[in-house]
């Protein structure tokens, strides 16, 4: 049984790599504690209306500064981004920034980073404010173009907020990934889907055999 929470364990971790929001949010946690600020809560609920957000944007990356030309109304984080997602409206906290970008191709989250979310006194400042206790990230691509958005929410660290119903298994991602999921990313990434996709069924094949192994043969 040992072997097989070890195991378990194995198969989140291998899952949460396929997704390089994941990988963006560590980036973000690393650049923070570097400053001595503490780490922000990975939040599934805030990362999924991330993806919503460049999902309404995708298509508008301006050619010469890879920026996003679009600016959704606050009421689209309630009225669209939070229902599409299943975030329970009662847990709805409080998002304190966000930070968009995209690029003409795909690059790896470290460059994200660095080339395309934070490339000013103004995005550094709003990466490492202070009253942040939360973080999510989406990404998604659109015809050649990758699209991020990193949302910030400076919810109280006592309340549990943007609660996703059903532990989002009601999300019906067909593109793109968002952070805190260990769905890997549909067309987001670099390499192909269908390697991806095949890798992870091989991976969860070889998790169900284990799983028979130790909950089956054992007890003959």
């Amino acid at each position: 049984m040992r072997a097989f929470n070890i195991l378990k364990g194995s198969a989140f971790i291998f899952l949460k790599a396929l997704n390089p929001a994941n990988d963006l949010v560590d980036i973000i946690n690393s650049n923070r504690t570097a400053e001595k600020l503490p780490k922000l809560s990975d939040n599934p609920g805030l990362g999924c209306m991330a993806l919503q957000y460049v999902e309404e944007c995708k298509g508008n990356c301006t050619k010469n500064n890879n920026t996003i030309n679009c600016r959704p109304s606050e009421d689209d984080f309630t009225e669209v981004f939070a229902p599409n997602c299943g975030v329970e409206l009662p847990t709805f906290g409080t998002i304190s920034g966000h930070i968009v970008g995209c690029q003409s191709k795909y690059i790896e989250p470290s460059e994200a980073f660095s080339l395309v979310l934070i490339r000013d006194k103004k995005t550094l400042s709003l990466l490492r404010n202070k009253t942040h206790t939360e973080v999510g990230v989406g990404m998604i691509g659109n015809k050649g173009h990758f699209f991020w958005c990193v949302l910030f929410s400076s919810s109280q660290t006592n309340t549990t907020t943007f609660v996703l119903e059903d532990r989002g298994q009601g999300i019906k991602q067909k593109e793109g990934c968002f952070s805190g999921s260990t769905t890997p990313c549909s067309g987001g990434q670099k390499n192909s889907v269908f390697f991806g996709s095949n890798l992870t069924m091989g991976f969860i094949f070889a998790f169900l055999l284990l799983y028979l192994y130790f909950n089956l043969f054992q007890t003959i």
